[in-house]
C-alpha cells in the first residue's frame, strides 16, 4: 500500500483500512492552494470520472487542501482518515508534491486520461510526512541535436512532475540546431533551426538520414512551456551555448565566426556529432549580438539561473586568428584559455547586473567566477568539488553516473550503445555529494540533475527508452534522504518499481523493460560508442 516513489521520509499506515473516493467526495481548497486544486481536479477527475465538487454532496467525505508554514519548504503532510483526506503543504510547491503522492496511492489507473469501467478508487489509511533532500532536482533535455516538438516538452514536464523533479534544464542551442525564436535575429531560426541531413548513430557510423531535420519554439511556445511548468512548480532554465557549440548560429550569421581564419559563409548547420571547431569570435560585436539574445531570453524565462554552456570550446581558430590574438594582447591575457574565461566573465557580470545568476558547465571554473555564479559538474565530481570549495553553488551531474544517453546494459540488443553501462541499480546508488566535502562545503551542492543528450535519440520512443525507468531511480536519489550508496535497499526499490511500471504503462511511457529491449526498441547494425569497464568515480 505504500509503494510510493520517490520514497517519503516517514510513512505510517493502518492495515486493511481504507477511504473510498466516490461521486460525493468533495475537493475543498484552502487559501493559496489553487494550483494544486486545479491540477487535482483535472488529473484525478479525468482518470476517475469523479466530479470532485468544491462542496460535499452527501456523506462522501472530502479531500481537503491547506498550507502550513510550519512544514518544511516543499514539504507536505498527507493524512488519509476514515472521513477523508487532509493534504497540507509547507508551501504551494510542497502541496503539489503531496498531490503527486496522493495520485500514486489512488492506483496506477489514476495516471490515465479517462476512466476505465468497474474501478474502485480506494486509498489506504495512512500518514505521510515528507520533504525533499535537494532544492534542485533537474532533468536536462537536449532539443538542439534532435528537436522535440512542443507537445513532447509539455509531456516531459508532466512526467517530471509525477517524479517530483522541479528543474527543466532546456538545452536550446548547439552546432546542430538553434531552437528558440529571437526576434531581433530572425536568421537564427530561419537558417539555424534546420540541417539538411543527420548522422544516424555515433559520429563514426557510416549511416545518414538523408532528409532535413529541424524545428524551433516561437516565443509564444516558450511562454506556454514556462507557464505550463510553473503550474507544476517546475522552473525552466534556458541554455544558450557560448563560445563553443555555436556552428548553427554562425551558419545563420557568418560574422559571428572567426572570419579571418575560415570562410564562415560556407558553413551550414552541422549534420554530425562531436565538437565542432567553429566557435564564436571574441569581438565586441559578438558580445553585443549575444547580449541581445539574452535580453529577449530574460523576458521569456523568469528563472533565477541562466545557463551559458561554456564547455568544449576548441581553441585552434583563436590561435590562428589575428583578431583573437590582438584581443588577448589588448586584455593582457595569458592565452586562449584566459580568453574563454574572459568571455564567460563578461556574461557573468552582465547577468548579475540584471538580477540573474549564471550557471555553466564545469569548464567555466577555469579563469575565475563571480561569487553568485554556479557550476554544473559534468566531467565527474572534481569540478563540483573545486567549485564548492571555492564557495560556488553546484549542481552534480557527472557524465559517468547520470548521463541517460549512456547504455543501460552490456547486451548486443541495446540500441546505439553509448558510454558506460549505467543500470537502474547503478543510478539508484548514485550519490550527488562527494564524501570529501566538509559539511559547509556540502551545503553548496544545491542539487543534482540527469542529462539527456539526444544525438542518438531521434524520436520520443528513443528518448523514453533511454530515460525510463532510470529517471525514477534518479528522482528518488534527488528527493529522498537515502543511506550511503552501498547501504541502499535496492531490493525494496525494485518492489516499488513493480507498481511504478504500471503507472508508466498508464502514462504511455516507452521505457526499457527489466528483461531488455522489445524488438521495436532495438537498432541492429547502428554503430554506437560503448565504453567497457566501470566508470571512474571522481
Amino acid at each position: 500500500m505504500t509503494d510510493v516513489l520517490p520514497q517519503p521520509q516517514q510513512v505510517s499506515s493502518q492495515e486493511d483500512a481504507f477511504f473510498d473516493l466516490g461521486p460525493d467526495t468533495a475537493l475543498v481548497a484552502g487559501e493559496g492552494t489553487e494550483r494544486t486544486e486545479r491540477w487535482l481536479r483535472a488529473a484525478l477527475g479525468a482518470a476517475t470520472g469523479l466530479p470532485l465538487a468544491p462542496a460535499a454532496g452527501g456523506g462522501g467525505g472530502a479531500v481537503r487542501l491547506a498550507l502550513d508554514a510550519g512544514l518544511p519548504e516543499e514539504g507536505y503532510r498527507l493524512v488519509v482518515a476514515p472521513e477523508g483526506v487532509h493534504l497540507t503543504g509547507g508551501d504551494p510547491a510542497g502541496l503539489f508534491w503531496g498531490a503527486q503522492t496522493l495520485r500514486q496511492l489512488v492506483g496506477p489507473d489514476a495516471f490515465r486520461r479517462a476512466p476505465l469501467p468497474d474501478r474502485r478508487w480506494r486509498l489506504p489509511l495512512l500518514r505521510v510526512e515528507d520533504a525533499p533532500r535537494f532544492r534542485w532536482r533537474g532533468l536536462m533535455l537536449d532539443v538542439a541535436r534532435h528537436f522535440m516538438p512542443k507537445d513532447g516538452v509539455l509531456r516531459y514536464l508532466d512526467l517530471m512532475a509525477a517524479h517530483k523533479l522541479n528543474v527543466l534544464h532546456f538545452h536550446l542551442t548547439d552546432d546542430q540546431g538553434w531552437r528558440v525564436e529571437i526576434k531581433r535575429h530572425p536568421k537564427l531560426t530561419e537558417t539555424g533551426s534546420w540541417r539538411s541531413r543527420t548522422k544516424y548513430g555515433h559520429r563514426a557510423s557510416p549511416l545518414w538520414e538523408d532528409k532535413p531535420h529541424g524545428g524551433y519554439y516561437t516565443q509564444d511556445d516558450i511562454r506556454e512551456i514556462v507557464a505550463y511548468a510553473a503550474e507544476r512548480h517546475i522552473t525552466v532554465v534556458p541554455e544558450i551555448d557560448v563560445p563553443g557549440h555555436s556552428q548553427a548560429a554562425i551558419a545563420a550569421y557568418p560574422e559571428l565566426g572567426n572570419t579571418d581564419v575560415i570562410d564562415t559563409t560556407a558553413l551550414s548547420v552541422w549534420d554530425t556529432w562531436g565538437v565542432s571547431p567553429n566557435v564564436l569570435a571574441p569581438t565586441e560585436a559578438v558580445l553585443r549580438f549575444y547580449e541581445g539574445v539574452f535580453e529577449e531570453l530574460l523576458e521569456l524565462f523568469p528563472s533565477e539561473f541562466v545557463h551559458i554552456g561554456g564547455d568544449e570550446c576548441p581553441k585552434e581558430q583563436w590561435r590562428d586568428s589575428a583578431t583573437a590574438q590582438a584581443r588577448i594582447r589588448e586584455l593582457a591575457l595569458a592565452d586562449e584559455d584566459e580568453l574563454q574565461a574572459w568571455i564567460i566573465q563578461h556574461f557573468d557580470t552582465w547577468l548579475t547586473g540584471r538580477g540573474r545568476r549564471l550557471i555553466g558547465w564545469d569548464e567555466i571554473l577555469e579563469g575565475g567566477l563571480a561569487k553568485g555564479a554556479a557550476v554544473a559538474s559534468w566531467r565527474g565530481y572534481a569540478g563540483g568539488v573545486a567549485a564548492a570549495r571555492a564557495g560556488h553553488d553546484v549542481v552534480m551531474c557527472p557524465e559517468q553516473q547520470v548521463y541517460l544517453d549512456h547504455r543501460q546494459a552490456p547486451g548486443e540488443d541495446e540500441p546505439v550503445p553509448i558510454g558506460f553501462v549505467r543500470t537502474l541499480e547503478d543510478v539508484y546508488r548514485f550519490e550527488p555529494v562527494p564524501a570529501e566535502l566538509t559539511p559547509d562545503e556540502s551545503g553548496h551542492v544545491i542539487g543534482t540533475q540527469a542529462n539527456v543528450w539526444s544525438e542518438v535519440m531521434e524520436n520520443q520512443g528513443r528518448v523514453d527508452y533511454q530515460v525510463f525507468p532510470r529517471l525514477a531511480a534518479f528522482a528518488e536519489v534527488a528527493w529522498s534522504a537515502l543511506p550511503a550508496p552501498a547501504d541502499r535497499d535496492y531490493a525494496a526499490f525494485e518492489r516499488r518499481m513493480t507498481a511504478h511500471y504500471r503507472r508508466l504503462d498508464a502514462l504511455g511511457v516507452g521505457y526499457r523493460p527489466p528483461a531488455g529491449p522489445l524488438p521495436w526498441q532495438r537498432r541492429p547494425g547502428v554503430l554506437g560508442r560503448p565504453i567497457d569497464g566501470p566508470p571512474p568515480n571522481k
